[in-house]
């Protein structure tokens, strides 16, 4: 995984990532995605509740995978999501989102849609050492900066036989990825060199029974659930479930409040795709065990993790659990 291929550029890079993928499709004979349960789960690394993912240490840990998923309605239901240790949320062209699920403990045996990466993913990205990124392609003059960026990227071109086209959705909500192929071990949690903390919960805070996230044009509600002890997601009014059946019902949600501000790119209508600013400062509410605590969030350089604390500075723990972190313009 250490050498890139550099990816082609224009007319031809389209070509050529529709011939690989209808490759891809053929050799698995066209077949849908597997369910997030299906098969077994590559090796899991357990994390205890009250501990924090390690500081970085260069080169002690393997490289983690990042995802990025179509989150677009007619890309629903997702695959591979619930074994997700963290998800991000991110608003993308014409007021869309699209999400980055990052995988470290647990390799599901499918994952996607995936669709194509965004500039703001190589500064959220900085903060781990050397993952892969799996992504299906990117806006023509982005592609040189990801390929100098310090990651592994991954893309159809590349790695034909990790992807596969599925029968369930029309392209190109229908891109899937084998991690394993990519993978050969998960690196446990010690590549989650995030900041986070995970532990008992703070003090304070209030009660919150539901939260709702809006972006132009895309919706994100999280309603807590005692007896699961989750936040249970629905999207756009409709509650999430994988293609297993299962509810997306992450143990921590993260609204991070950003500055999102123009990127030089634009997509192929001339929209142009939204920057979202992951470095610096600002506050943010962090929702565990059914209550909403007020935060404030720092990230000073783009190889470090984000702190959340109190207001006089004390470190906020998250629940053990499936993080995510919803970037909501400032």
């Amino acid at each position: 995984m250490g050498h890139k291929t550099r990816t082609r550029r224009g007319t031809t890079a389209v070509a050529l990532l529709a011939a690989t993928v209808s490759l891809a499709a053929g050799c698995t004979g066209g077949r849908g995605p597997a369910d997030d349960s299906s098969g077994q789960p590559s090796r899991t690394a357990e994390r205890s509740p009250s501990q924090s993912p390690s500081p970085r240490k260069s080169g002690t840990t393997a490289p983690l995978l990042a995802v990025k998923i179509d989150n677009a309605p007619d890309a629903r239901p997702q695959t591979g999501l619930n074994a997700a240790d963290l998800v991000y949320a991110e608003q993308v062209e014409g007021g869309l989102s699209r999400l980055m699920a990052v995988y470290a403990t647990t390799l599901p045996k499918a994952v996607g849609p995936v669709r194509s990466a965004r500039e703001s993913d190589l500064e959220l990205l900085r903060q781990f050492e050397r993952p892969t990124l799996a992504f299906s392609g990117a806006q023509g003059k982005l592609m040189p900066l990801i390929d100098k960026a310090p990651l592994d990227a991954r893309t159809p071109e590349q790695v034909a036989d990790a992807y596969y086209r599925g029968t369930d959705k029309p392209s190109p909500h229908n891109l899937y990825l084998r991690p394993e192929k990519l993978l050969a071990h998960t690196p446990g949690k010690d590549a989650l060199t995030t900041g986070f903390r995970f532990g008992a919960a703070p003090e304070g805070g209030r009660r919150e029974t539901s939260r709702t996230v809006r972006y132009p044009a895309a919706r994100f509600t999280f309603t807590w659930s005692a007896d699961r002890d989750r936040w249970l997601l629905s999207m756009d009014g409709t509650p999430t479930v994988t293609t297993d059946g299962k509810r997306v019902a992450p143990a921590t949600v993260v609204v991070q409040h950003v500055k999102v501000r123009e990127s030089a790119f634009h997509d192929f209508l001339g929209n142009n795709t939204p920057y979202t600013e992951t470095v610096g400062s600002g506050t943010a509410e962090v929702l565990r065990d059914g209550r909403s605590y007020d935060v404030r969030w720092k990230r000073a350089r783009p190889t470090d993790g984000t702190d959340f604390t109190t207001e006089d500075g004390t470190p906020v723990n998250f629940a053990d659990g499936q993080v995510w972190v919803l970037f909501s313009k400032a």
